[in-house]
């Protein structure tokens, strides 16, 4: 449940204003990054003055991590428990992710962006992308051994590197997605990239480039 700064859930008054912000926020670290995008943009869109966007959220680097949180929480908000399945559904559930993804370049932009300067120096979201990566490694990771079991295989070597693998194309696609998107389909890509690596976990054959 969101809660406010004094740690009470907020009123629904008070609920709408902070997600009001929150989407500002989104398009301005999107567009500008977040260093160059300052809170006095974000007040103006919606009407507000830079102290009340420290009323609501504190600072910057606390607006941060909530407009952080609320894409993740976008993921999973119709999903049982609001948390991300296991076994083969994770994989049809990041499937069914990158089609929502293809319908809301705004959010894809803001992560991508602030994901990307998350690994400069000092950068108040690196904590936040090192943690969230680690657990969805884990959850992908986790997902194929499901499989593995339920189908009968011996866990392949792979699963790690797979793992790695599927996070790394989903994130690379946005990318040239949000550069040309006339000339990549994100959500069709993301479904070929995404079957084809876990085919590969669970079916290995063996790959025609090989070493050199």
């Amino acid at each position: 449940m969101e809660t406010g700064r004094s740690g009470r859930a907020p009123r629904p008054q008070t609920r709408a204003r902070r997600e009001e912000i929150l989407k500002a926020a989104v398009a301005t670290f999107g567009a500008k990054g977040y260093h160059k995008g300052s809170l006095t943009e974000i007040a103006d869109q919606v009407g507000m003055t830079h102290a009340g966007i420290l009323h609501h959220f504190g600072s910057k680097d606390a607006l941060l991590m909530e407009v952080l949180e609320y894409r993740d929480r976008s993921d999973v908000a119709d999903l049982p428990d609001h948390h991300i399945p296991g076994g083969a559904e994770l994989f049809r559930h990041l499937v069914r992710t990158a089609f929502l993804n293809a319908q809301r370049a705004g959010i894809v932009q803001a992560f991508v962006v602030l994901s990307a300067e998350s690994v400069t120096d000092d950068h108040p979201a690196r904590a936040f992308f090192e943690s969230r990566y680690a657990t969805l490694r884990g959850e992908v990771a986790r997902a194929f051994r499901v499989m593995c079991q339920e189908q009968g295989i011996n866990e392949p070597d792979t699963i790690d590197k797979a793992a790695a693998s599927i996070l790394a194309v989903m994130d690379g696609l946005q990318v040239q997605w949000l550069l040309d998107p006339a000339a990549v389909d994100l959500a069709e890509a993301s479904e070929f990239a995404i079957e084809a690596i876990v085919a590969q976990v669970l079916s290995p054959r063996e790959l025609p480039l090989g070493r050199a």
